[in-house]
């Protein structure tokens, strides 16, 4: 029995808890966090078992993995405790590791003691072709990703740039950049990009955000070329109920690679 610890109790972290509680399996939700202790509280009542409730040094000393899906902030710090103390993590957030330093700092950390910091494929598919093609050498990558102009709102990105997004009447471009540029303006949307650049080894990778009125699902065009070879994958996500900044599909990778963790047979690369 794999024993869970969820820190950050909003859209993503909810729907762990339901999957775990709901379908338990291989899995046990042992404890859960947020730093607003009231939403920690009304999930906890939601849920068919009662986990305990309590901050991340003490989740630490009796899970064997803890997902954080609180927020890029909130990374450092959980990744830091969890894996000193000899546990898992998994990051949802993981435009926390377009950090270079941060991401080699955990890596350090994960080797030392022994652990595992597990990526889930989030938002996107292909993550284990990606994988497989950097072997034959990736020469180019670059992502579209396209949403309705509610998912980008309260970005930093769009109220330094003083864009009215409900001005927007047609498909248009808002951010060309690098990840870590993506990442600083859209915290909340961008995860994918971070997953891309660590999967294929291109860290300079181009990322193109559009804002498109007419869309209801989140949209990611990847385009892979190189040795073995040229690949496009186009997916359209529906976004998360409680969350549209959120896609579904980044909540049920994560409850997958948790469940994987369980298993004798490991299909993909």
């Amino acid at each position: 029995m794999l024993k869970v610890g969820i820190v950050g109790c909003g859209s993503i972290g909810t729907i762990l808890c339901r999957a775990i509680t709901e379908h338990p399996a291989d899995l046990e939700l042992v404890s859960v966090f947020d730093r607003h202790t009231e939403h920690s509280k009304r999930l906890v009542s939601t849920l068919a078992c009662t986990p305990a409730i309590e901050d991340v040094p003490q989740m630490a000393g009796h899970v064997d993995v803890i997902v954080e899906c609180a927020s890029i902030s909130a990374v450092p710090e959980v990744a830091r405790i969890s894996l000193i103390n000899g546990c898992d993590v998994m990051i949802m957030s993981v435009g926390a590791l377009s950090n270079t330093h941060l991401k080699n700092e955990l890596i350090n950390l994960a080797e030392k003691n022994n652990v595992m910091i597990h990526i889930p494929s989030g938002a996107i598919i292909g993550v284990d072709g990606i994988k497989s093609a950097k072997i034959a050498g990736i020469n180019k990558v670059t992502l579209r990703t396209k949403k309705h102009p509610e998912s980008l709102k309260g970005a930093r990105y769009i109220k330094e740039k003083g864009i009215n997004l409900d001005a927007i009447n047609k498909e248009t471009m808002i951010f060309k950049g690098t990840v870590e540029g993506a990442t600083g303006a859209f915290p909340a949307n961008i995860n994918v990009a971070t997953t891309l650049a660590l999967a294929s080894g291109i860290e300079n990778l181009s990322v193109e955000i559009y804002a498109n009125p007419e869309l209801r699902r989140n949209v990611h065009e990847i385009i892979i070329e190189g040795g073995f070879g040229k690949f496009e994958i186009s997916v359209e996500n529906v976004p998360s109920p409680a969350n549209p900044k959120t896609s579904y599909l980044a909540a049920l990778s994560a409850i997958t690679t948790l469940k994987q963790m369980t298993k004798p047979l490991q299909i993909g690369t």
